[in-house]
């Protein structure tokens, strides 16, 4: 018989003690969070490639300020985050819970390509690590695969993060981060 699916506190262990209160209680009960956010795209080729990975995950593809409402919750074994720029369409990211800190990752898949992220604890911040890009079911070298990095942090009762996307040879393609407040716990 298969063990139970871990919850993110069980996935994390003693390590989530280690966390801000504030991203222990968003992650073990769920809520939902806004505010405004920077969407950034460089100019030229790798602005244009941006822009259309932006258009893919629902992320406004004009830069400049945005507002940005997400949904977190978790179930045994997985975060689901919905995330709604201005008054766009809903996307949805579903991450699993594989093996368990600080060995074990999570796993966020799309369509045909999913990331392994593993996560580092840095004065009670949440770190991103990316470990792997797969592609359907093969690990693509590390030099053909996107880069992720993100980051979320509680500072002065706020949530705040980032995110970037780096391709190869081309460098970061596209960026947002903000500063959201709890709307609803």
């Amino acid at each position: 018989m298969a063990a139970p699916p871990l919850t993110v506190p069980a996935w994390f262990g003693p390590a989530y003690a280690a966390l801000d209160p504030a991203l222990q209680r968003l992650h073990r009960d769920g809520g939902i969070l806004a505010g405004p956010v920077r969407i950034e795209f460089p100019p030229g080729l790798r602005g244009v490639i941006g822009r259309r990975i932006a258009r893919r995950m629902g992320i406004p593809c004009d830069g400049g300020v945005h507002r940005l409402q997400v949904t977190v919750r978790s179930a045994a074994g997985a975060l689901h985050w919905e995330r709604r720029f201005d008054a766009g369409e809903r996307f949805r990211s579903v991450f699993v819970a594989v093996g368990a800190y600080p060995d074990g990752y999570w796993v966020e898949s799309t369509a045909t390509l999913s990331l392994r992220l593993g996560v580092d604890i840095v004065d009670g911040a949440w770190h991103w690590r990316h470990r792997a890009t797969m592609l359907a079911a093969l690990a693509l070298p590390a030099w053909l695969g996107p880069r992720l990095h993100g980051e979320k942090a509680v500072v002065d009762g706020r949530y705040r993060f980032g995110v970037a996307l780096s391709l190869p040879l081309l460098g970061q393609v596209m960026a947002y981060a903000g500063s959201l407040s709890l709307e609803k716990a």
